[in-house]
């Protein structure tokens, strides 16, 4: 029988906001909090591990933003927790959404000063999909902000989520003191430190205590006291059962980069946050206690070191007890494989493990055996759901500016594409090559990794299509019909399966009346072996 304390001990969730609301700032913060590093900074300088830095992490740094998730575990008393950090940006808005997938639980934070933004709402959206349960973080209290209770409406009228404070905030601005622990009924007021954890300078239970006063202004005390008050006779209380259920979320306050409230935060998020419990597939749903194990691949990533060369894909155990020399079947490639140096990302360090346990996130060597959505079990042929590919929003033909480099730029944008950071697809007669992003921050990416991991150099000339759909029909007559009249706009994805350029919305629209028969979508799932597509 599987240990099912390895199970429950297990903490596995996503970061998630829109740009600069601090959302490293906090990773590094839980990090702290959780002994992991001793210093903040930690994360910003050594994405992923401290022994290698990749070139793809200098465009992080230029631009000051994540461009990919990283992964980041730690052992906090008796609980593992396992923290995925995603980007922000919505040029890589993929990469989060196939995290999403990998994880039990979601921390948002929202920005006090800036409220609800653009990318939160799609960002909520994707967690609604899956009723992922969700914990709010509102940050930057330090700075003049929006009115708390403003925030609180604006949260549940345009995410569409009922909220419950589990902290309050002790003023805002140049006045915030810290917060006061609603779920826990306590107060514990720190000193601002932004690299270390200060001692607290009190700690409370009853709000009325005198002492209060030795640290806290009359008047902030007071104002407290009736907000608490108000609090509970407005919001409901907490209810395990809804937040599991992705119906309500708990919101927390704070200063992220002055320490308050990570506290409260991480106390609490260890005690309410959901264990991994079960994953759907398309054959069956996976509980996390069963015997043998599975998993499936949610993210890619070549040239971690950049000595190396090499790929690793990140897998999330889902079942079972993943160990180290034994042999696991692939469904998709229908063959066995045997992994000699599993990692696990411990904070900023990688490491070879032993074993792993369902919620872990493990680290892969891959010599290209894997794609994103793969699923790897003891025997039995599982392919899980929900691995999104959206159809992208910009396209450029790739023009090779070195002929003598056509095998690695060949080599390089297969791989690059496989990683997910965008999507290829070939068109003929000619064999052009069809980048499809979803923003023009990709194309940067892409050539500078080429370029300093390929050594391969390229230009993008945009193109004027409008949107790409993936076409399907029952029977493979009617596609090649198809595919012959509308030529000139139809190309071949990774997988080879049939897509639709189209130049306009008109042109869309024209396309399906003209051709009722067919099946367009807008979104592929990378679950080749069970895709309809009739190739």
């Amino acid at each position: 029988m599987i240990n099912r304390s390895e199970i429950d001990r297990r903490k596995t969730f996503a970061i998630i906001s829109h740009p600069d609301a601090g959302k490293t700032t906090l990773t590094e913060k839980l990090l702290l909090f959780g002994g992991a590093i001793n210093t903040a900074g930690a994360v910003k300088r050594n994405k992923i591990n401290q022994t290698s830095k990749s070139d793809f992490m200098e465009i992080e740094k230029q631009r000051g933003i994540s461009v990919a998730t990283s992964v980041m575990a730690f052992n906090y008393g008796d609980k593992r927790i396992n923290i995925l950090d995603t980007p922000g940006h919505k040029d890589f808005a993929e990469d989060t959404y196939r995290t999403l997938t990998a994880v039990d639980s979601v921390i948002l934070v929202i920005d006090s000063v800036k409220g609800v933004e653009e990318q939160t709402q799609k960002l909520m959206e994707v967690c609604r999909m899956r009723n992922t349960p969700v914990i709010i973080f509102i940050n930057k209290m330090d700075r003049e902000g929006k009115d708390v209770y403003d925030i609180m409406e604006e949260i549940e009228n345009i995410l569409k989520i009922s909220v419950t404070p589990l902290t309050w905030p002790i003023g805002q601005g140049h006045s915030f003191k810290g917060v006061y622990d609603i779920y826990n009924e306590e107060l514990n007021l720190f000193e601002p430190n932004k690299t270390k954890i200060s001692e607290p300078k009190i700690k409370v239970k009853n709000l009325e205590v005198s002492s209060l006063s030795e640290f806290l202004p009359i008047p902030l005390i007071n104002h407290l006291r009736d907000d608490i008050e108000l609090v509970k006779g407005v919001f409901d209380p907490y209810n395990t059962e809804l937040y599991n259920e992705g119906l309500l979320a708990p919101v927390f306050f704070g200063s992220a980069i002055n320490n308050f409230g990570v506290s409260e935060l991480l106390e609490t998020f260890i005690n309410i946050a959901p264990s991994p419990s079960s994953h759907e597939a398309v054959e069956r749903t996976v509980f996390a206690d069963e015997d043998t194990f599975t998993g499936f691949v949610f993210k890619i990533h070549a040239n971690l070191d950049p000595k190396h060369r090499d790929r690793i894909a990140f897998l999330r155990i889902c079942s079972g007890n993943f160990e180290r020399h034994k042999f696991y079947y692939h469904s998709r490639l229908d063959k066995k494989l045997r992994f000699s140096n599993p990692l696990d990302f411990m904070a900023n360090e990688k490491n070879i493990i032993e074993t792993a346990w369902p919620g872990d996130v493990i680290g892969l060597y891959d010599s290209g055996n894997f794609k994103i959505g793969d699923t790897i079990t003891e025997g039995e042929p599982l392919h899980f759901k929900g691995i999104p590919s959206f159809s992208p929003e910009i396209f450029k033909e790739m023009e090779n500016k070195d002929p003598f480099k056509a095998k690695q730029l060949e080599k390089g944008i297969r791989q690059l594409t496989e990683e997910g950071l965008a999507q290829l697809f070939i068109q003929q007669p000619g064999n052009r090559k069809i980048i499809g992003t979803v923003g023009e921050l990709q194309f940067e990416v892409i050539s500078f990794r080429l370029e300093h991991e390929y050594g391969a150099k390229c230009d993008f000339r945009p193109l004027n299509i409008h949107k790409a759909t993936w076409v399907t029909a029952q029977s493979k007559k009617e596609l090649e019909n198809f595919a012959q009249r509308r030529s000139s706009y139809v190309a071949r994805d990774k997988e080879n399966r049939l897509v639709f350029l189209a130049s306009n919305d008109w042109d869309l629209q024209s396309t399906r009346t003209t051709f009722p028969e067919l099946d367009f979508h807008f979104t592929s799932e990378l679950e080749n072996q069970k895709n309809k597509t009739v190739k």
